[in-house]
Parts: C-alpha cells; sequence; structure tokens
C-alpha cells in the first residue's frame, strides 16, 4: 500500500527539481553574451508598466485643485484604465520570475525538511 504521505513528497520533490532546473535556466539566459540577444533580455529587464503610470498620473489629476473640474473629470477615467492595463498587461520581468522560483524552490525545501 502506498503512503499518500511518501507520494506527496515524491510530487513535491519533483516540483522542487523542476524549479531548480526553471532557475538554472534563467540563469544561464541572462549570461548569454550576443548583443541581440542582450538587448532582446534587456527589454525583459526593464518592462514597462503603463498601468501604474496612468494611475499616477490620474491620481495627481484628481488631486489638483481647479476650478472648472475638468482634471477630476479626466482623472478618474483614468485610473480606472490603469487599473484595467495592470491587470491585462504583464509587467513582469526575468528577475520577477527568478525571485518567484527561488521563493518556491525554498518553499518546497522547507516543506520537505519538516516532512522528513
Amino acid at each position: 500500500m502506498n503512503d499518500p504521505l511518501k507520494a506527496r513528497l515524491a510530487k513535491l520533490q519533483k516540483f522542487s527539481e523542476s524549479a531548480k532546473r526553471r532557475a538554472n535556466l534563467y540563469s544561464d539566459i541572462a549570461k548569454m553574451d550576443d548583443s541581440n540577444t542582450a538587448r532582446s533580455l534587456g527589454a525583459l529587464q526593464k518592462a514597462p508598466a503603463p498601468g501604474k503610470k496612468l494611475q499616477k498620473i490620474g491620481f495627481l489629476m484628481l488631486w489638483i485643485p481647479e476650478p472648472t473640474g475638468v482634471t477630476c473629470a479626466i482623472g478618474g477615467p483614468m485610473i480606472v484604465a490603469g487599473r484595467y492595463l495592470d491587470k491585462k498587461y504583464n509587467g513582469s520581468t526575468i528577475h520577477d520570475i527568478g525571485h518567484h522560483t527561488k521563493n518556491t524552490i525554498s518553499t518546497i525545501s522547507d516543506f520537505r525538511k519538516t516532512v522528513s
């Protein structure tokens, strides 16, 4: 009879190995020396966040005192558009992916140590 805890531990070990391979792949990609690759990866390392910028501008326009209220009428929709772009646009970079992968590896390792 197969112990469910051992089966779960084996599954977590597979996840851990996969996360380690993924982290190694990302670090190897970051070390590439080709100029075209470096330029492409540079775009991934500095991903723009248009939604955040729209939200900040919208909040600024909302708080600027103006007698006609035009900035208030423009600021609200800019905030809503910024939030929509944040949900639809993925502004993650390779650094973010590597960071989350390392967190996952450490969490899996900690869990394995507590179970073993």
